[in-house]
């Protein structure tokens, strides 16, 4: 018994030594930066990915100077084409960097010039600046529905090979009526 429950226990600990550091969240990866002076407080905007592609998903971060203790702000996107922006949002703790704000895993779903504007709150006042224009170039691969279309082939390859496999596993008499 002793060296089943011994056994059991070198499992789950071999289990939970291995699944721990896997799952493990990759830390933020900045390769480009831009500057932004946003009233008294001076923003540095950081992407996971450059140059920017629509449709390909990507982390932004949002670091004023002397960190986001004391200071609160929204983002306000303008997508190229529009007047106006949509709603603010709040800016939060980027989920993998949590001593900044940012965006985790998110894409801009048109080519073009975009506008990020930036009002920060802190104990100089209130700032506001913009990004712009922030080049975001066409989106990578093929188009996307020719992309769907060759996905779904092997989607239907699979349905032409269970109707052929029920037709030649029909009994005799099933065939006939």
């Amino acid at each position: 018994m002793r060296k089943t429950v011994m056994a059991l226990v070198g499992v789950i600990g071999l289990l939970l030594g291995t699944a721990l550091p896997a799952s493990a969240y990759e830390p933020v990866n900045i390769v480009h930066t831009e500057q932004v002076q946003a009233g008294p407080y001076a923003l540095t905007i950081g992407f996971s990915t450059w140059p920017l592609r629509a449709m390909q998903s990507l982390d932004f971060t949002f670091i004023p100077d002397g960190g986001i203790e004391g200071k609160s702000g929204t983002l306000s996107v303008i997508k190229p084409g529009a007047e106006k922006a949509g709603r603010p949002s709040p800016l939060s703790r980027h989920p993998r960097k949590r001593d900044v704000w940012g965006l985790d895993v998110e894409s801009l779903n048109l080519p073009g010039d975009w506008t990020f504007q930036f009002v920060v709150d802190g104990p100089q006042g209130q700032g506001k600046g913009a990004l712009k224009p922030l080049p975001v170039m066409e989106q990578p691969g093929p188009p996307m529905g020719l992309s769907w279309a060759i996905s779904t082939v092997p989607l239907f390859a699979l349905i032409a090979l269970i109707v052929v496999a029920w037709r030649r596993t029909r009994t005799p008499s099933e065939q006939t009526s």
